[in-house]
């Protein structure tokens, strides 16, 4: 057996991925900005849920994935909890890992083929070798590009890194990661980011459909100024 080839695809087509992060949507708007994040544009959603229990995350997860369950809908990618991320039911799952969780292969043994697996990485080494696990990981990230409150305490890696990335042509579908914004777009397009991902800029709007929506498109067309 081996990796879906549709999370591939998916996740090559994908230009924004969107995180749920409850550090930013209380409970009871969850499932409305995550709405609002998918109509806006976006191919993956990954919830972020650090300081819940795993009760609650569960039951979170749970009360999202009808949002997930058509085929054509967008990835439902889960951050770090890979029981979790296991024991969802559908077609459209995936797991989120970072450099110090459980290593990729492990992961993917745990998840089977059935679902996505993606992973951070911080230095042209972790991205290098992220690629290299083609086989395993459906994606990589790489990031935090610039200071983010998101993640605090991460030192920022720099355009730099997205540059050298770039320049690797990875055969991976990676996303770039960490103070995406609005005021940060320009430069991230020039540097050769191939996908954004952004949080708090568009989770803090009252639209956050117009907020990726914008973003994106804004994107996109520095991407082609710069190509």
């Amino acid at each position: 057996m081996g990796k879906s080839p549709k999370f591939s695809e998916k996740f090559r087509q994908a230009v924004f991925y969107a995180i749920l992060d409850t550090g930013y949507v209380p409970h009871d708007k969850l499932a409305d900005k995550c709405r609002q994040l998918i109509e806006g544009g976006a191919k993956v959603v990954q919830l972020r849920a650090k300081k819940e229990t795993s009760v609650q995350r569960r039951q979170i997860a749970l009360s999202l994935l009808p949002i997930f369950r058509s085929d054509d809908a967008p990835i439902f990618v889960i951050n770090d909890d890979i029981e979790l991320a296991a024991s969802l039911e559908g077609g459209n799952i995936g797991l989120h890992i970072g450099q110090d969780d459980i290593p990729p292969y492990k992961a993917r043994m745990i998840l089977g083929w059935n679902k996505a697996l993606g992973l951070s990485t911080h230095s042209l080494v972790e991205a290098q070798s992220a690629d290299a696990m083609a086989d395993i990981l459906d994606y990589f990230a790489v990031g935090p590009v610039f200071a983010t409150q998101t993640k605090p305490g991460r030192r920022p890696v720099g355009l730099s890194l997205v540059e050298k990335v770039a320049l690797m042509k990875p055969k991976l579908p990676w996303f770039t990661i960490g103070g995406v914004s609005s005021k940060t777009i320009e430069s991230v397009a020039k540097a050769g980011a191939e996908r954004i991902v952004a949080v708090s800029d568009v989770l803090v709007k009252p639209d956050s459909t117009d907020a990726v929506r914008s973003l994106t498109r804004d994107f996109l067309n520095l991407k082609g100024d710069s190509a």
